[in-house]
């Protein structure tokens, strides 16, 4: 019996964990909106572009030192590596819900799993932040903020 457990071990270490891809793809989706790649942000953390892509990949776990230089590199808080973590799986490993709920009546996600990494979304938040003006980039985001379904 021991030799099976020995190879569900195996088995569960060779797989990246499910929380290193969702810190990965948090990483990736971080670094496309700043339409950095991952040559550059290597060159910011001191790697090479293969390293970032194991991270991004979960296949290499992010270490917290490394976790701290991310968030500097790519001017986000750490929570935010690990904002929109599946309920299901902050469950299986300790945690709460961590979901980002704000505005939100239900907790819902009103765009659906990929709205994000979508290559619309990606340039549409990019031309948001080339609006050099405050104040004309506050009158778009009213702007669009209007267009959409009023918050109760």
């Amino acid at each position: 019996m021991a030799g099976a457990d020995q190879v569900m071990v195996s088995e569960r270490e060779s797989r990246p964990s499910p929380i290193d891809v969702h810190v990965g793809t948090r990483i990736r989706l971080r670094r496309t909106l700043l339409g950095m790649s991952q040559e550059r942000l290597g060159e910011s953390l001191g790697l090479t572009f293969q390293q970032v892509q194991k991270y991004e990949r979960g296949v290499n776990r992010v270490g917290a030192s490394r976790l701290f230089d991310l968030s500097r590199v790519l001017d986000v808080p750490i929570s935010f590596f690990f904002d929109d973590m599946p309920d299901s799986l902050s469950a299986n490993f300790g945690g709460g819900p961590n979901r980002r709920t704000t505005g939100l009546q239900d907790g819902t996600d009103p765009f659906g799993d990929d709205t994000l990494s979508r290559r619309e979304t990606l340039e549409l938040v990019r031309a948001y932040y080339r609006i050099i003006d405050p104040s004309v980039r506050k009158r778009v985001f009213d702007l669009i903020k209007s267009m959409g379904p009023s918050e109760a």
